[in-house]
């Protein structure tokens, strides 16, 4: 039997409709401020963290194989079934920028709307409903 623990997987997906909210107005908002990139690289980073805690409390509950990398911790839980295909490269995408944001935030542009900014509500809503079903039926 499996150890999954559903309850701290639930505390992050619940950090969900925050973000894609708060992505969602700056991508249709946005002007360039000083505010707007550095309030647009915190919801970046709290998704991408959101995603990568939920995917390695996945593989520790079902004893999936160890990740090596961000990108491999998305490759394991959607290989997993955890998550439709079509969003693998999004979120691929997203855990890319763990290092920009956190190790060279110092040569980020925050005058500029970051791509996946108006892209990530709609993912992660999809991200977080196909874990809840996911969970659903694995236990």
């Amino acid at each position: 039997m499996y150890y999954v623990n559903e309850e701290q997987i639930a505390i992050r997906l619940q950090t969900i409709p925050a973000v894609a909210e708060a992505l969602n107005k700056l991508s249709a908002e946005w002007s360039g401020t000083l505010i707007e990139g550095l309030a647009q690289e915190r919801a970046l980073h709290l998704a991408i963290e959101t995603v990568t805690d939920v995917g390695s409390f996945l593989i520790d509950g079902f004893i999936l194989r160890d990740a090596s990398s961000y990108e491999d911790i998305i490759d394991i839980i959607g290989e997993a079934g955890a998550f439709p295909e079509h969003l693998s490269e999004t979120l691929t995408e997203l855990v890319k920028l763990r290092k920009p944001l956190v190790q060279d935030y110092f040569e980020l542009d925050r005058t500029q709307l970051h791509p996946l900014t108006g892209q990530l509500g709609a993912v992660l809503h999809a991200f977080k409903d196909a874990v809840e079903q996911y969970l659903k039926d694995e236990l």
